[in-house]
């Protein structure tokens, strides 16, 4: 995957400074996901948290309804969900939040290797995430003795099973921290309306083989709820 940022996709800054007093929508695949976020939100009413559904597909046109309807009352866009973490980036329990929001497997497959729409000049696949808005956060849950990590969360349509998938998708986006299956779709409607995105991830597995016994959902979705908790700080 190419890199380089389009230079179409220009980086929308920090919600607070342009547009204080605005409420933030928060996107999340399911109810279980959505139910973390608001016990650690605890009513803060600033916050509107919504189930998408699950894939980009969804999840883009379910973001691009809620701000359809009301984009101009929203500072802030927040894909919020549970992941899959790359060995050695992102551990269990662990949170990652998003500096790059990356289609990974947007494109086309060549006896050369995979295309990116990018590479191919039909589009874009990797939205920025202003760094003033990662730091603000990164540094707020370190301040809440949470472990995060930042680096590109990658959007899948179906859920990496093989170390060899993980190995090819590490290497084509180097740095990758996670992978989820919504952020993209979530990034792409807000970026239209010209909202800023911010993606967090709480680590439920590894990415590579699809080993459901070693899947820490609980503790994952626990860890959802705790950085919930410090946006609703950062946030207000």
């Amino acid at each position: 995957m190419d890199s380089t940022l389009d230079s179409d996709i220009p980086v929308v800054s920090d919600f607070r400074q342009q547009e204080p007093g605005k409420r933030v929508l928060v996107m999340t695949a399911v109810s279980a996901e959505r139910d973390a976020v608001l016990r650690g939100l605890r009513g803060a009413d600033r916050f509107d948290v919504l189930v998408a559904g699950v894939g980009p597909i969804a999840t883009a046109a379910s973001t691009a309804k809620a701000l359809a309807l009301a984009a101009d009352k929203y500072g802030l866009v927040v894909s919020a969900g549970i992941g899959g973490g790359f060995i050695g980036r992102a551990d269990l329990g662990s949170l990652v939040v998003a500096d790059e929001i990356v289609a990974a497997d947007l494109g086309a497959e060549t006896p050369e290797g995979f295309l990116s729409l990018d590479k191919m000049g039909l589009g874009y696949t990797r939205i920025p995430v202003d760094v003033s808005i990662v730091s603000q956060v990164v540094e707020a849950l370190r301040a809440a003795e949470l472990a995060v990590t930042t680096g590109p969360v990658l959007t899948v349509s179906t859920v990496t099973g093989t170390s060899d998938t993980a190995l090819e998708l590490a290497t084509r986006v180097p740095g990758a921290a996670a992978e989820a299956m919504e952020g993209f779709g979530v990034a792409t409607a807000a970026h239209e309306h010209g909202v800023p995105i911010l993606e967090i991830r709480a680590i439920s597995n590894v990415v590579g083989p699809r080993d459901r016994a070693a899947w820490r959902i609980e503790e994952a979705l626990n860890a959802l709820e705790s950085a919930s908790s410090v946006l609703r700080e950062v946030l207000l």
